[in-house]
């Protein structure tokens, strides 16, 4: 008699479970947008969720801890003229998000740690250079303030945030409509979907496609007959990915392994009602104090509720094999390092005593150029003295003014930064 191996992991039996009803987030109104993007993201201090929105698009942001009923006039982040079509917080800065949307521009907002009195409207700074909707978000996972974005003019353009500028701009590419794009772990390639049914691996700084076109899959998986879009979540830590399907109700999981079938099937948690969006908390944010090694934020018509995956362990103590160091909130390359080729993995933090997520961090952003001393086009019959072109004296004269000015701005940023954490303690000390 044969007897059947079973697959030893320690995997095996990690089980899905929803919050409890007051830890979920009620009367919100989820966007009704017929979009692939997953409408809702998160990170350890906010929950981001698109909504349905009168006059442009909008999307609500709440603190972790804000559970129960939202009221109906807490402020939204609104500026876009057409509905937002994708949400993604900096892996960088927690109070950083951005918004893509149907007006084809892309918004990054900074969110104090208070609750406003009313919608931010101000964007930090507006990204413009996409001619359709842009539809796909995503940030580089290790170089500071690198933002990718895709949009229906089958072009996908890299940015610096904190600068305005476009890096790179790859238009090339794809001859149909992009699906979705993901960075590696380092972000030296890219993966992207296309409507051609090609997927393709790119160098975006060598403007090449390094792969594409795989003959065979390395696993085959069936799934159910739902034909809405798959939202895939992997998790490199445990090398677990899970599957989401928008409309669906369940999340299957899989752990990938180095031989051989390759893809293990785990399990399946299942509800009842089916999922508008899907969020997916860091793993700098979970709990490890209970053995939880994911967290996701489901939504419905009308609220969020955050679904528990954990691994079942006796042992109280800080559990090693489960959480080895993860990426922490410091990106290990500046935006013009990254862009002159070189390339760094992320900076890891250890989760053994948990993670604290740190103050309020505001984004600068240094517009370029400001010396643009070029002459206008076009025929001169004569020259004023405030049109001479500028001696290498006065230019530095110019120069050093303004970098004086800028570290008065700076000083200034710094005390009010100082200021808004103070207002929050005491906020948080009358809560």
């Amino acid at each position: 008699m044969s007897r059947r191996v079973v697959r030893q992991s320690k995997f095996r039996h990690v089980f899905g479970q929803a919050a409890k009803a007051d830890q979920a987030y009620e009367d919100i109104r989820v966007s009704k947008v017929t979009w692939d993007s997953s409408f809702c993201a998160v990170n350890p201090k906010f929950l981001a969720i698109i909504v349905e929105a009168g006059g442009g698009g909008a999307f609500i942001v709440l603190p972790l801890a804000k559970t129960g009923r939202v009221d109906k006039n807490y402020p939204l982040v609104t500026g876009h003229t057409a509905p937002v079509l994708d949400i993604d917080w900096c892996p960088h800065n927690d109070n950083v998000i951005a918004s893509a949307s149907d007006d084809t521009t892309i918004m990054v907002w900074q969110i104090p740690d208070y609750t406003p009195m009313r919608n931010i409207t101000e964007p930090i700074i507006t990204l413009e250079g996409h001619s359709k909707r842009v539809g796909i978000l995503s940030w580089h996972p290790t170089a500071r303030n690198v933002l990718l974005t895709a949009g229906g003019d089958n072009v996908i353009i890299i940015w610096n945030v904190g600068t305005g500028e476009v890096l790179l701009s790859l238009d090339d590419m794809h001859p149909d409509v992009i699906h979705s794009v993901c960075w590696n772990s380092n972000g030296s390639l890219l993966a992207t979907t296309c409507k051609d049914k090609t997927l393709r691996i790119i160098d975006p700084r060598k403007g090449q496609v390094v792969a594409n076109n795989f003959e065979e899959p390395v696993a085959l998986q069936e799934m159910d007959t739902s034909n809405g879009v798959l939202l895939p979540f992997y998790d490199p830590d445990s090398s677990i990915v899970y599957l989401c399907g928008k409309g669906d109700s369940s999340i299957r999981y899989f752990e990938i392994t180095d031989e051989p079938p390759f893809v293990h099937y785990l399990n399946t948690f299942s509800s009842k009602e089916p999922q508008r969006g899907m969020g997916f908390m860091p793993k700098r944010g979970l709990d490890v104090s209970k053995c939880e090694i994911a967290r996701f934020y489901k939504l419905h018509e009308r609220k969020c509720e955050p679904i528990i995956m954990t691994v079942p362990r006796k042992s109280d103590l800080f559990q090693d094999d489960l959480y080895p160091d993860t990426p922490g909130p410091e990106p290990a390359l500046e935006a013009d390092e990254w862009l002159s080729g070189q390339d760094a993995e992320p900076v890891l933090i250890s989760l053994r005593d948990g993670y604290v997520p740190p103050k309020h961090r505001e984004l600068r952003v240094t517009k370029r150029n400001i010396l643009d001393v070029r002459p206008p086009s076009g025929p001169r019959h004569s020259q004023s003295a405030s049109d001479a072109p500028l001696s290498q004296h006065t230019l530095e004269t110019l120069l050093e003014e303004i970098k004086a000015l800028r570290e008065r701005v700076q000083a200034q940023e710094q005390r009010i930064t100082a200021l808004e954490n103070m207002l929050c303690e005491l906020v948080d000390g009358t809560d």
